[in-house]
């Protein structure tokens, strides 16, 4: 079954994380991406440990369902090659620091002039104008600079990096809405437009209870560690043999909870009568559950509290996580068709279509795999036209 994005074709010039996210999940809905690289070693994503069979794992988990094609654009027949699949492309996505499109001569006003239908999707560190927009942004900059690492992390301590690379995915993510916001745009208008995402901003977004407190009070919120701004106890527990997460903010759940841990006690206790008392007395409150959680095994909080519809479930590591059954019902882990070296199974897409659903179709391509059959490609579209 052809994908939702079938017949869009892509011309991705990012490198690393972000922007080729971004493609991976436009590949996944069945657009045509073709993935531009320099000589030499191409995407330095290609770089990247663990390797398996001489192959990066962690470009293949994103890069996947693309062709890859090497051109120099500063050589002038390469450059001609580049300027030709952009001419027959839908979306250009690029992730450079600002002003390298322009200097190549595919400024966004050049870009939209020649091929008004052309979608071009920038993601960048810090956006395409402001002060900072000519700073470079990693993952680990823009998580400091959006408060992301300020904001986890114990409450005294060092600020903490998020082991996961939320800036990148997070602007992948949005790059990847704003272009099929665009792309069904284009139906109503037949032009293009230039979509934008930034490592800082996309990370900004995510701090939506940090900034509920930043704009309703004017004050720093405070680290919080295990806690949640809004609600008690909703937080990690350790059992007497593994740590797992419950959610008994709300009353009836606060009830059942108390019941559950037969400490009726705590109902009767004006530090913890409501929601927003139990947020207020929080260290308190857990300085009085976890010592009673740890007296019994985590499988046996969990069957009571998931029998009394309190959510509740075991914290996970990631291979614990990949191999859970309900991971394997969703579909989590996708096999690789035709996968003869590198990685034979990936990260599905995380989300489903009844009708046109994404899929993994493909590897990640060997740099340059498909530069004889893009160009000639372009070569018979030239004959036709």
């Amino acid at each position: 079954m052809a994908g939702a994005l079938a017949g869009i074709t892509v011309v991705d010039l990012s490198t690393h994380l972000s922007g080729p996210y971004c493609t991976m999940l436009l590949g996944d809905l069945g657009a045509d991406v073709i993935k531009v690289e320099r000589p030499g070693g191409g995407d330095e994503a290609r770089s990247m440990p663990p390797f398996v069979d001489g192959r990066s794992a962690p470009f293949d988990v994103w890069n996947r369902n693309k062709r890859s094609i090497v051109l120099d654009a500063k050589n002038p027949a390469d450059a001609v090659t580049l300027r030709a699949l952009v001419a027959r492309a839908d979306v250009l996505v690029e992730n450079f620091r600002p002003g390298t499109l322009e200097r190549m001569g595919l400024g966004w006003e050049a870009l939209h002039a020649a091929h008004p239908r052309l979608i071009l999707a920038s993601i960048s560190g810090f956006g395409q104008s402001g002060p900072w927009a000519g700073h470079g942004g990693f993952d680990l900059m823009t998580q400091g600079m959006a408060g992301l690492m300020a904001g986890n992390g114990p409450p005294e301590g060092e600020p903490h990096r998020l082991p996961i690379a939320i800036s990148d995915l997070t602007a992948g993510m949005q790059a990847a809405i704003g272009i099929l916001a665009a792309l069904n745009a284009r139906h109503a208008t037949g032009q293009g437009q230039r979509v934008e995402a930034a490592l800082f901003t996309s990370a900004l977004s995510l701090g939506v209870y940090e900034a509920a407190h930043v704009l309703a009070l004017g004050t720093r919120p405070e680290r919080l560690g295990q806690a949640h701004r809004g609600n008690s106890p909703y937080r990690a527990f350790p059992a007497a043999d593994g740590w797992m997460t419950v959610g008994a903010a709300q009353a009836h759940f606060w009830q059942r909870f108390c019941g559950i841990l037969e400490m009726p006690e705590l109902l009767a206790d004006e530090r913890f009568a409501t929601n927003a008392d139990r947020v207020a007395n929080n260290e308190a409150l857990v300085a009085i559950l976890a010592p009673r959680l740890r007296q019994k095994p985590r499988d046996h909080w969990l069957a009571a509290f998931t029998a009394a519809g309190i959510p509740a479930e075991p914290v996970l590591s990631y291979d614990e996580a990949l191999a859970h059954p309900q991971a394997a019902a969703m579909g989590v882990v996708a096999d690789i068709p035709g996968a003869e070296a590198g990685l034979r199974a990936t990260l599905a897409t995380p989300f489903r279509l009844s009708d046109t659903p994404p899929d993994v179709r493909k590897a990640a391509p060997v740099l340059g795999e498909h530069g004889a059959e893009i160009r000639a490609g372009l070569a018979a579209r030239d004959a036709a036209e």
